[in-house]
């Protein structure tokens, strides 16, 4: 009976997500209460009132940390919105879409939006870009939902920092697990990617095969190390702006007039990258950031550094765009806040719901059924819960804050190395939004898919197989040598 009220919250959200009638919104509300009324049962009534107010403030501290860099990622989007140029719903068909601009929007471009903005503006960006060559329909949707390939850092690696705030691991440490583990699933992608090219064009030739092959894993490359000299929150963006710029170059050959375009539209991108890698990089001015009016109204939980935050400089570079473009501030302001309200809130409901979960004992008591069940073999659903709750949510960041107590949990009962797993259950969970209802739903809405999400998923459903497989195949390594 204690097993089913513990896991009574969890498979309510996964039902109610499941269902297609509820969004992470109200599955999160839902969960929410569920998770309080699982913790007054197991706990009683005796004192749990501040125990209550106590996880609840404790929750709300670590969701802010999160919800900063959300807000400030959709004002920072919207303020350079007019830039982007419109996507096409029926674009001019081409002949033979150029296969070497396709992998820089699918490997490349996209990505390093994701990074910079979150919640899906890669996407946005990518199809805009994969329209303009000549692609449009399924395959669109397919080569767009590359855009959300290096999700473990999309949105300055918001998931990331949840996975990582609620593990007590450095953010940082767990991103550099992760970018091991994007190095398998990367090459999966690539592999994915020159089969979903025979739908628009003939295959690649083997010097292109080589080409695609050595920029992958630069980039895979590349995200890994910045890992050593720079946080998880700009590991991602840095190194993926840089190569992207690098390729725009050697494959256009811009002459002037188009270097100034592309600097121009570039600008607030790389003022927001370099404003990052600065603060991240030049010692004295981290460490003045890092304490300046830096906040810790709890004592045992992080600080909040406002200056060094990074939904500080979003806001910041954002802001400055808007007045270079002479945007009104007053219509950015409003279309910000009711873009950002709701994943805001949705991460504020999970992440509480989270600190209740290990607060009562709620995830230790699942990860013993389950090694009891099964002994250390318990451990192999570590990869399939994240992909559940990646796929159902689409967010990294609700994902997380669902799951990954209970994987902690199972990684303490079965002896596994904590990093290891929390790294398991955030790279699959991250890479699996990509494939989220949300996603595909916004895609097919965007280019009017006649045919709907069911066309999308007969395509892409291989795009689950490469993080899969590497999430498993890791829980099997370390079950091995444990």
């Amino acid at each position: 009976m204690t097993v089913l009220t513990a896991a009574a919250p969890l498979v309510l959200v996964i039902v109610l997500l499941a269902s297609g009638r509820f969004g992470a919104l109200a599955a999160g509300g839902a969960g929410l209460v569920a998770t309080v009324a699982a913790a007054l049962a197991l706990r009683g009534t005796e004192g749990f009132t501040g125990f209550a107010v106590g996880q609840t403030l404790v929750g709300s501290w670590l969701s802010w940390q999160v919800i900063s860099i959300v807000a400030g990622g959709v004002f920072f989007y919207r303020c350079v919105a007019g830039r982007a140029p419109p996507i096409s719903a029926a674009p001019t068909p081409a002949a033979t879409p150029d296969h070497r601009r396709l992998y820089f929007v699918c490997f490349l471009l996209g990505p390093f939006a994701e990074s910079v903005t979150g919640f899906g503006v890669g996407y946005i960006i990518a199809l805009a870009a994969v329209t303009r060559l000549g692609i449009g329909g399924v395959p669109a949707l397919l080569f767009g939902l590359y855009s959300q390939s290096m999700v473990p850092w999309g949105a300055l690696a918001a998931g990331t920092t949840v996975g990582g705030l609620l593990t007590g691991l450095s953010p940082t440490t767990l991103g550099a697990l992760c970018g091991l583990l994007q190095m398998p699933v990367h090459l999966g992608y690539l592999a994915l990617f020159w089969f979903f090219w025979r739908g628009v064009g003939p295959a690649p030739s083997a010097s292109q095969r080589l080409d695609d092959l050595v920029w992958t894993v630069a980039i895979v490359a590349a995200v890994w190390a910045s890992h050593r000299i720079i946080d998880v929150e700009i590991a991602g963006a840095a190194p993926l702006g840089v190569l992207a710029a690098l390729r725009w170059l050697r494959d256009e050959r811009p002459d002037g007039a188009a270097l100034r375009r592309a600097a121009l539209s570039a600008a607030p991108y790389a003022a927001l990258t370099i404003a990052l890698v600065l603060t991240r990089t030049v010692a004295p001015l981290q460490t003045m950031l890092r304490t300046l009016w830096a906040w810790q109204p709890l004592a045992g939980q992080p600080p909040f550094p406002p200056f060094y935050a990074p939904g500080f400089w979003l806001f910041a570079v954002g802001l400055l765009s808007a007045l270079a473009l002479r945007a009104p501030l007053a219509t950015v302001a409003r279309t910000s806040a009711r873009a950002a309200w709701r994943p805001c809130v949705v991460t504020l409901l999970f992440v509480v719901m989270a600190a209740f979960y290990v607060a009562a004992g709620m995830a230790a008591i699942i990860a013993d059924a389950l090694s009891d069940a099964v002994g250390s073999s318990a451990a192999l659903a570590t990869p399939l819960f994240a992909a559940i709750g990646g796929f159902l949510t689409g967010s990294g960041s609700a994902s997380n804050a669902m799951l990954m107590p209970m994987q902690a949990a199972l990684a303490a009962e079965t002896r596994l190395p904590l990093d290891w797993v929390a790294a398991v259950q955030n790279s699959v969970t991250t890479n699996l939004t990509m494939l989220s209802p949300i996603r595909v739903s916004m895609g097919a809405a965007i280019l009017a898919l006649a045919a709907g999400d069911g066309a999308v998923y007969r395509r892409a459903w291989p795009l689950a197989l490469p993080p899969l497989v590497v999430g498993v195949a890791t829980i099997l390594v370390l079950l091995i040598k444990s």
